[in-house]
């Protein structure tokens, strides 16, 4: 047995948790929402069409995406309410699926399952959803700036680069929490 694993045994099964709450919430998620990144129904078990909201939040992140791209780019202009596009012809349109949504939901369910006081978790979710949301801007914002006259790279900067720095942003989040605010509880 290592030393770590000898002065904190909890912390193997910490990360256990975490890791199959993960995993679990992301397959609820695959199972409860449908439609794809092109299209512009979401909908909830296959019936409930939950287009609205989301459509709210990625016009919304769109809004600032672009706001923040106009303060380094003066090529770049708005094609209706969620694609930027510039003048070298690179578009990127904010769809459903870059709403930080999801990840706020893997978030709520990663806390719940984390073991800590109930009174820390009621400040430190919706923080957490507060640095879910600007990490989102901050990747999209990127993803954008990177893509106006490099547009190959979009395909790995946003399936590969940002997916895994979001969920490793989640991991350094939930570690915050477990090894700083539990251990006040």
């Amino acid at each position: 047995m290592s030393p770590s694993t000898t002065k904190n045994p909890t912390a193997l099964k910490d990360t256990i948790i975490f890791v199959v709450a993960l995993l679990v919430s992301n397959m609820v998620w695959k199972m409860c929402i449908s439609g794809d990144e092109g299209t512009e129904v979401v909908l909830l078990f296959g019936q409930y069409d939950l287009s609205r909201p989301f459509d709210i939040v990625a016009c919304q992140v769109a809004k600032i995406v672009y706001w923040l791209v106009e303060c380094f780019r003066d090529t770049a202009y708005m094609i209706g309410d969620q694609t930027i596009r510039f003048a070298s012809g690179t578009a990127c349109t904010i769809v459903w699926s870059c709403t930080p949504i999801k990840q706020s939901f893997i978030w709520l369910c990663l806390m719940a399952t984390t073991q800590g006081g109930n009174l820390h978790k009621l400040w430190f979710i919706p923080a957490g959803w507060v640095a879910i949301y600007l990490f989102n801007i901050l990747r999209i914002f990127i993803i954008t700036l990177c893509i106006e006259y490099h547009p190959d790279w979009f395909e790995f900067l946003h399936s590969y680069l940002f997916k895994y720095l979001f969920y490793g942003m989640l991991f350094l989040l939930w570690v915050l929490f477990v090894e700083r605010i539990r251990r006040v509880s």
